[in-house]
C-alpha cells in the first residue's frame, strides 16, 4: 500500500503542478500554435515569392536570350551589309571587266576568219560583177567613141562637101548661100 499512497501523492502533486502551471502551459501552447500558424503563413509567402522569382528568372532568362539573339542578329546584319557592300563593289568591277571583254570580243569578232572569208567571197563576187559591168561599159564607151569618130568623120565630110557646094554657089549667088554655121547645124 505504500506504493499506492505514494502513487496517490504523486498524482496529487501532478494535479497541483498542473493546476499551477496549466495556465503557463496553455499560454505556451497558444504561443507555439500561433508561431506555427505564422510560420505556415510565412512559408506560404516564401513559396509564393519563390514561385514569382522562378517566373521572373525564367522571363529574365528569356529576355536575356532574346536580347542575345537580337545582338547576334544585329551583328549578323552588319556583317551582311558589309558583305553586300563588298559584293556591290565586286559587281561594279566585274561589270567593267565584262564591258572590256565585250569590247575585246567585238573587235575579235570583226576579225572572225569565217566571217572574213564570207565577206571576202562576197567582196570578190561584187568586184567580179563590177568588173563585168565596167568591161561592158568600157565596150559601150569604145563603141560609142568609134561611132562618134565615124559620125565626126561624116560630119567633116559633109562640111567639106558643104563648103565645096558653097564655094561653087558663092560664085553664082553669094547672098543665097547658107553660112558655114548653118550648114554644120543642119
Amino acid at each position: 500500500m505504500l506504493t499506492a499512497n505514494r502513487l496517490e501523492k504523486i498524482m496529487e502533486l501532478e494535479q497541483e503542478l498542473r493546476a499551477e502551471y496549466q495556465q503557463q502551459l496553455d499560454n505556451q501552447q497558444a504561443a507555439i500554435d500561433a508561431a506555427l500558424a505564422e510560420k505556415a503563413d510565412l512559408q506560404a509567402t516564401i513559396d509564393k515569392q519563390l514561385e514569382t522569382i522562378q517566373e521572373l528568372t525564367g522571363k529574365a532568362s528569356d529576355t536575356q536570350k532574346v536580347e542575345q539573339r537580337n545582338r547576334e542578329l544585329h551583328n549578323r546584319a552588319d556583317n551582311l551589309q558589309g558583305e553586300i557592300a563588298e559584293l556591290k563593289q565586286r559587281l561594279k568591277t566585274l561589270q567593267k571587266d565584262l564591258a572590256a571583254v565585250r569590247e575585246e570580243n567585238k573587235t575579235l569578232t570583226q576579225y572572225d576568219p569565217a566571217r572574213m572569208k564570207k565577206n571576202l567571197d562576197a567582196s570578190k563576187k561584187k568586184l567580179a560583177e563590177k568588173q563585168r559591168d565596167n568591161e561592158s561599159l568600157q565596150k559601150a564607151l569604145t563603141e560609142s567613141r568609134k561611132e562618134q569618130a565615124v559620125l565626126e568623120r561624116k560630119v567633116a565630110e559633109l562640111e567639106a562637101k558643104q563648103t565645096e557646094t558653097d564655094a561653087g554657089d558663092d560664085s553664082e549667088t553669094p547672098a543665097d548661100a547658107p553660112s558655114q554655121d548653118q550648114a554644120s547645124a543642119a
